[in-house]
């Protein structure tokens, strides 16, 4: 923390299966005191998985949270806190898609919420995907496909993709690799 703001108190508020949420109470250096609100996030990673003629793996998926279907790239939480990103990438990218990757390159580490959450997401970049088999959790229904690196941008600048997980690994990975892509296209 820093001199001016010290946190004197954190109390659990709720345990979930996924996030905890602590109230904490909070001093200022003029005097000032507050209550703010911190959700703990074990950690997740993600992946854009690329087929070899370029095209991008996306799977569609509900989220209660939005009450609709979402398109996003694979991803999931952390198994256990402090398991490597890629670790967790590669299992996702399996299980939701049903390709290994032959290669995972990191893409970005991103933030998703920084005012009360601290869930960190690693994102990959998977290449050589090899075929195996799709193996989703008993509450996942999943569909899975592949789209070109313009058709995503699209999505995104309409509005169709608004997951931030998503939007951002998409960008970052049409501003690093963009070029390569349309070449491979043409």
């Amino acid at each position: 923390m820093s001199n001016e703001i010290r946190r004197v108190k954190r109390e659990l508020a709720y345990k979930g299966v996924v996030i905890d949420v602590y109230k904490d109470y909070m001093e200022f250096e003029n005097g000032n005191t507050a209550e703010w609100d911190f959700i703990h996030h074990d950690g997740a990673a993600a992946v854009v998985p690329v087929m070899e003629d370029g095209r991008i793996l996306m799977v569609r998926q509900y989220r209660n949270a939005l009450e609709r279907y979402t398109l996003e790239i694979p991803a999931g939480k952390l198994d256990r806190p402090g398991e490597p990103g890629a670790e967790c990438a590669a299992r996702e990218l399996e299980e939701e898609t049903g390709f290994r990757a032959g290669r995972l390159d990191w893409l970005i580490t991103l933030r998703t919420t920084v005012a009360f959450c601290n869930e960190k997401i690693d994102i990959y970049v998977a290449r050589e995907l090899i075929p195996s088999m799709q193996n989703l959790d008993e509450d996942e229904y999943i569909s899975v496909k592949a789209y070109t690196l313009d058709e995503l941008m699209k999505k995104i600048y309409s509005g169709e993709i608004e997951d931030s997980k998503t939007v951002s690994a998409v960008l970052a990975y049409a501003l690093k690799y963009g070029e390569e892509q349309r070449t491979k296209m043409e």
